[in-house]
């Protein structure tokens, strides 16, 4: 009787341990964003990306209450002279060991060297640089958000399936524009297509909305687009959102515009309702009196896998995680038609790209018949034997 009082007292004492909830902190590190846009339907949101993150922490918090664990959400906003380092080290001091960032290329290096050193994984939900992935690829990032090169590569199918195989390429003057020229011209010879012609629209700057009556619609734009070679379709790189959206029914010859205006890819867009996404999209609004835009539907994803690691290794430790993340048994529902993996050479996650007109969903690529021998999205972007990434 001894014996037996003995082992109950000792399982009494041991079940507060299990019950205990393990709580896990995700920090939210985000740039300020540019309110020059072309239209003011396009300005960000005072939670552009934070309500992401917010949602999915209500639908791992979901889960939580059977697994006993808690998620909370620490939000960090930059500044224009704001310091990465200290803002990262900050979040990490309130004991985000996870942190979803919504950075420029050269701040999310800073942060990852920081990050690097207090044991701490880096979300990237925004920047599409390929360099990322590739020749500045850390160990400490995983790329939730597409690169140029698979958002390019998604556009691209759709056009050759098209039999639209002649592009006629205007470009913006800002650096992003060259990073993201280079990403197409790489898709059409990738796929097979035939930019027959590159012209420059150079940015003199101006206030962009006020300045759309008279400079660079009804006049520019047809001058801008006259005596070209025959094109099918009149693509648009303009990351900067300076000039494409008065492209559309401005050019000199009625032709389709796609690229960064009329038909665009995108991660995620309001319009996608296939599924079951338009369930995501009704709770968002309904939470948050927006529609869901790309950043945010990162940022909510980022936090679904991070809730997925957890759930799974049943730890908070950031190692833990990462190891599953990367292993071959994880994988991740998006409301996109196929459960999304990690590629294991650059840390980027495959997903299919959507094709919006701003309206709905004119198709998802990768498109029928671009075929692989490992996974049909592995055609969108770098593939594993044409990485230069060396995971450091």
């Amino acid at each position: 009787m001894k014996r037996l009082s003995a082992i109950l007292w000792l399982l009494l004492a041991a079940l507060p341990a299990y019950a205990q909830t393990l709580t896990i902190k995700v920090g939210v590190l985000r740039q300020t964003h540019s309110r020059e846009t072309l239209s003011i339907l396009d300005l960000p949101a005072m939670d552009d990306g934070l309500a992401g993150a917010l949602l999915g922490a209500v639908d791992n918090n979901t889960t939580g209450k059977f697994t006993q664990q808690n998620y909370e959400v620490i939000d960090s906003k930059l500044d224009q002279e704001a310091d990465v380092a200290k803002e990262i080290d900050a979040l990490i001091d309130k004991g985000a060991h996870f942190i979803i960032a919504d950075l420029s290329a050269q701040n999310l290096l800073d942060a990852s060297a920081i990050a690097k050193k207090r044991d701490t994984i880096l979300f990237n939900i925004s920047a599409p640089d390929v360099n990322l992935r590739e020749e500045d690829c850390r160990a400490n990032i995983i790329h939730v958000a597409p690169d140029r090169a698979m958002l390019a590569d998604g556009l691209a199918q759709y056009l050759i399936w098209k039999q639209w195989r002649r592009w006629l390429l205007i470009k913006g003057s800002h650096p992003e524009d060259d990073a993201l020229a280079q990403a197409y011209r790489r898709a059409a010879k990738k796929f097979g297509a035939k930019i027959i012609e590159e012209r420059l629209y150079q940015d003199t700057g101006g206030g962009r909305r006020s300045d759309s009556g008279s400079v660079q619609t009804q006049r520019q734009m047809p001058t801008l687009t006259q005596n070209a070679a025959a094109y099918d379709v009149l693509l648009a790189v303009d990351e900067n959102n300076v000039f494409a959206a008065y492209l559309p029914f401005r050019t000199w010859e009625p032709k389709l515009v796609v690229g960064s205006a009329g038909l665009y890819p995108t991660n995620w867009d309001a319009a996608h309702e296939q599924w079951g996404a338009h369930q995501l999209q009704n709770r968002f609004i309904a939470n948050y009196h927006r529609p869901m835009n790309a950043r945010d539907n990162a940022a909510w994803l980022a936090m679904r896998v991070i809730g997925e690691a957890a759930v799974r290794t049943q730890s908070n430790r950031p190692a833990d995680l990462l190891t599953y993340i990367l292993g071959k048994d994880f994988s991740i529902a998006a409301f996109k038609g196929v459960r999304l993996t990690i590629r294991s050479w650059n840390q980027q996650l495959r997903q299919p790209i959507l094709l919006s007109d701003g309206r709905m969903t004119i198709s998802v690529s990768p498109q029928e018949g671009f075929l692989h021998q490992t996974s049909e999205l592995d055609t969108l972007g770098y593939d594993q034997p044409e990485t230069k990434c060396r995971l450091q």
